[in-house]
């Protein structure tokens, strides 16, 4: 998801991503620990991705409390 998706996406769908997307990053890693999944660049740009999502988040949380 590009930076600029995240920032007109609500926090609670940004929250609901998140979770979605660490799932599947889970669920990716299992996968690939028993038998290597086709394309393994598919790990790394999940990491940024939940990355980028807590960065907007955080970014967030930082606005509301000034």
């Amino acid at each position: 998801m590009k930076k600029a998706d995240l920032s007109q996406t609500s926090t609670a769908d940004l929250h609901e991503k998140l979770k979605e997307e660490r799932n599947g990053l889970d669920k990716m890693w299992f996968t690939h620990a028993i038998s290597p999944i086709e394309n393994p660049m598919r790990i790394p740009h999940a990491k940024k991705s939940i990355a980028r999502m807590l960065t907007e988040l955080r970014k967030r949380e930082l606005a509301e409390t000034k």
